[in-house]
C-alpha cells in the first residue's frame, strides 16, 4: 500500500526470532518447575546450544566424512529431540512426551555431566564445560516438547541471517537475567565492541592473539573473529583461516554468560571453542599467571561496582589490593595479561576516571607502565536499559620494561574524545542505541600511534592534556614537602635509634638509680620523636596532596561551551565537587599552618 513502511528483511527476521524465543520463554513460564528469568534463560541456553552443535556437526560431517562426535550417539540432537517424517508425511517426536523429562533428567544430563572424558579432545572439553553447571529445570513433558517443538520450527542455524541475528537476541536474553540480580553485568552494545577490535586492530597475518578476562556472552570476542575475518583475501591461506580459532581467548565465571559465548563463538564459525574457559580469572592467583600467558591484544568491558568474595585478591600486591572487580581487572590487564608493546581497550565508568584511594594507586601504574594515549567519553544511555551511568574507553599500550631505577612514565600526551549524540538525540534508548557510523569522526580523527598521533588536531570534541608538564609540575611543587617529610622522619628515626639503644644498656643492670635515669632519657627522647613523625605526616599529606590529584582523569572538555543545566545528579555532582575543593583546601592551610608553627617552635628555631 502507498505510504505504509515496510521492514527490511534482516530486521524482519530479527523481529521474528526475537518473537521465537520470547514465545518459548511464555512456555516455560507455564512450567511449575522453572523459577524466575534466570532458571528460563539456563533452560533455553543449554538447548540451544545442543541444537546449534548438532547443526554444526552436520556441516563438518559434510566437510569430513570420517568426523566423530564427541557426544553419545544416543544423545545428539537429531537422535532424540529433532522431529521426524512418518509414513505419512507428517512431523513427530521421537521420545512421547510422557518419557521425555525422565529420559533428560536420567538419561540425558548424566551422560553429558558424567561420561565426557575433557581429556579426550578440546570438542570433549567444550561439551564437559558447558553441562557441569546446567540443569533441566522443566517438569513437564508436554511443556518440554513444547519448547523443543518452537526451535525445530522456527530456529534453522544454517540459515545465516539466523546466526547474525543471534547476537541481537542475546540482548533480550540478558536484560531478562539482569533481573535475575546479576549486578554489573552489561551486555555491551555492537557498535561499541566492533568499534574496539576495530581500533585495537589484530592483526591476523602477525598472529596476534586476542583475550576477554570477562568475556560474558562473547560480545567482543564475536567482534575479533569478524575482524580478522575482514583481513582474509582470496590469497589468504587454509592456515590463516583456520589460525583465527587459536587466537581466540575468553575467560567467563558464570555458567550461563559461558554458555551463550560458547553457542555464540559456534555461530561465528569458531568450530572447537576450546579457549572459552569457564573459570574466575580473577580467582587465579596473582603469581599464577605465567609470561606464556600474555597476549597482544585485550578488548573487555569489565564488571564494575560488584564485589569479590573474601580472598580472591588476597595474593595480590599490598598496594593493589582490592574486592572491586573493575580495578582487580585493571591491575591484572596491566601487570599480568597485556605484552610488552601489547593494545588494550576497556570499558570503564566515570568513577574510575575521578576515584582516588586504589584507583588513583592503579591510574598511576597505567599512565607509568603503558601508553594512555586516548579515552573516547561516551554519553549517558549507551548501555540503556541497564545502567545510566556514563562510561568511557580507555585505549593504552603496554609500555617496555625500564629498569634504570627511576620511576619512567610511558605517558606523556593524553588525549580525550567526547562523543556526541546524533543530531536529533537526547539520549540512546533499547529502542535507539549507538550504531557504529556514529564513530566514524573519531576513526577519521584517530591517526597512527607510529607517528605518536602526530595527526591528531584538537576540535570541539577533541582535546589533549600535557600530562608530562602536569606531572613533572606537580612532582617539582610536592618535593619540597616530601622531602621535609623525609628529613623528619629521619631525625625521629634517629631519637628512636638511640632510645632503643639505650634500652638495650639497660640488660642486666641491677641499679635502680641508673635505670631511672636511662628511662627517663628513653622518656624524652621518645617525646621528641613523636611530634617530628607527626609534622613527617603533614608534611607527606601536603606533597601528596598536590601530585596525587594530577591523576584525577575526568577532565572536561575545555573547548564545549559550559551548558547550564537543571539535571538533579549533574547538580548533586557539581555540590560534591565544590565540597571536596573546599575541604582540600582548608586540609591544605590547616597543614600548611602546622608545619609553619611546628618550624616556630622546633629547637632548631629556638636556637
Amino acid at each position: 500500500m502507498p505510504g505504509t513502511a515496510r521492514a527490511k528483511p534482516q530486521e524482519n527476521h530479527k523481529m521474528n526470532l526475537s518473537s521465537t524465543i520470547k514465545s518459548i520463554q511464555d512456555i516455560m513460564r507455564k512450567d511449575d518447575g522453572v523459577d524466575g528469568d534466570a532458571q528460563r534463560l539456563g533452560q533455553l541456553t543449554w538447548m540451544l546450544f545442543l541444537k546449534v552443535f548438532d547443526q554444526r556437526e552436520e556441516e563438518w560431517e559434510d566437510d569430513n566424512a570420517a568426523y566423530q562426535s564427541p557426544l553419545p550417539e544416543d544423545y545428539r540432537w537429531r537422535n532424540w529431540a529433532a522431529y521426524i517424517v512418518d509414513a505419512d508425511g507428517k512431523k513427530k517426536p521421537q521420545i512421547a512426551a510422557s518419557d521425555l523429562v525422565p529420559f533428560v533428567n536420567n538419561q540425558l544430563f548424566p551422560a553429558l555431566k558424567d561420561q565426557i572424558d575433557a581429556s579426550k579432545s578440546p570438542q570433549h572439553k567444550v561439551i564437559k564445560q558447558v553441562f557441569e553447571d546446567a540443569n533441566n529445570y522443566m517438569k513437564s513433558g508436554p511443556q518440554l516438547l513444547a519448547v523443543i517443538e518452537k526451535l525445530e520450527e522456527a530456529i534453522n542455524f544454517h540459515d545465516f541471517k539466523t546466526r547474525a541475528s543471534l547476537g541481537d537476541v542475546y540482548e533480550q536474553m540478558l536484560n531478562d537475567l539482569r533481573g535475575a540480580g546479576n549486578a554489573g553485568e552489561f551486555y555491551t552494545p555492537r557498535a561499541i565492541t566492533a568499534f574496539m577490535a576495530i581500533q585495537v586492530n589484530p592483526r591476523l597475518d602477525r598472529r596476534e592473539t586476542v583475550m576477554d578476562p570477562a568475556c560474558g556472552t562473547g560480545g567482543f570476542l564475536t567482534a575479533a573473529i569478524d575482524h580478522f575475518r575482514n583481513q582474509l583475501t582470496t590469497h589468504s591461506s587454509p592456515d590463516d583461516k583456520r589460525a583465527i580459532e587459536t587466537l581466540i581467548h575468553g575467560i567467563e565465571k558464570k555458567q550461563l554468560p559461558h554458555l551463550l559465548c560458547t553457542t555464540n563463538t559456534l555461530l561465528h564459525g569458531i568450530d572447537v571453542p576450546s579457549q572459552i574457559e569457564h573459570r574466575n580469572t580473577l580467582g587465579i592467583g596473582w603469581n599464577e599467571w605465567s609470561a606464556n600467558q600474555k597476549v597482544k591484544c585485550i578488548i573487555t568491558n569489565p564488571p564494575f561496582g560488584g564485589y569479590e568474595d573474601d580472598g580472591v585478591g588476597s595474593d595480590y600486591p599490598a598496594d593493589l589490593r582490592t574486592r572491586e572487580t573493575a580495578d582487580m581487572f585493571m591491575a591484572l590487564i596491566v601487570k599480568k595479561l597485556l605484552q610488552e608493546e601489547g593494545r588494550a581497550a576497556v570499558v570503564l565508568p566515570d568513577g574510575f576516571l575521578f576515584g582516588d584511594g586504589i584507583k588513583g594507586t592503579l591510574k598511576k601504574l597505567l599512565l607509568r607502565d603503558c601508553k594512555l594515549h586516548t579515552i573516547i567519553r561516551l554519553p549517558k544511555g549507551v548501555f540503556a536499559p541497564y545502567t545510566t551511568i556514563k562510561t568511557n574507553l580507555l585505549f593504552f599500550t603496554k609500555g617496555a620494561t625500564v629498569d634504570d631505577g627511576t620511576e619512567h612514565f610511558h605517558t606523556d600526551t593524553l588525549w580525550f574524545y567526547e562523543h556526541p549524540y546524533p543530531a536529533g538525540y537526547k539520549s540512546y534508548s533499547k529502542t535507539k542505541p549507538i550504531r557504529l557510523e556514529e564513530f566514524e569522526p573519531e576513526r577519521d580523527w584517530w591517526g597512527s600511534e607510529a607517528n605518536d598521533f602526530a595527526d591528531r588536531v584538537e576540535n570541539e570534541f577533541a582535546w589533549k592534556v600535557d600530562f608530562k608538564t602536569k606531572r613533572e609540575q606537580a612532582e617539582a611543587a610536592a618535593q619540597p614537602h616530601w622531602q621535609r617529610a623525609e628529613d623528619l622522619n629521619n631525625q625521629a628515626a634517629a631519637l628512636e635509634s638511640e632510645a632503643a639503644h639505650l634500652r638495650k644498656s639497660l640488660v642486666g643492670t641491677t641499679d635502680a638509680a641508673y635505670r631511672e635515669k636511662i628511662d627517663t632519657q628513653i622518656a624524652d627522647l621518645r617525646a621528641q620523636a613523636e611530634p617530628l613523625r607527626l609534622q613527617a605526616r603533614d608534611a607527606q599529606a601536603a606533597g601528596d596532596r598536590i601530585y596525587w590529584p594530577i591523576f584525577n582523569l575526568d577532565i572536561k572538555n575545555p573547548n564545549a561551551p559550559e551548558e547550564e543545566t537543571h539535571d538533579p545528579d549533574v547538580l548533586l555532582e557539581k555540590y560534591k565537587k565544590l565540597l571536596g575543593d573546599i575541604e582540600e583546601t582548608e586540609n591544605q592551610l590547616k597543614s600548611e599552618l602546622a608545619a609553619a608553627l611546628a618550624h616556630h617552635f622546633s629547637p632548631e628555631a629556638d636556637a
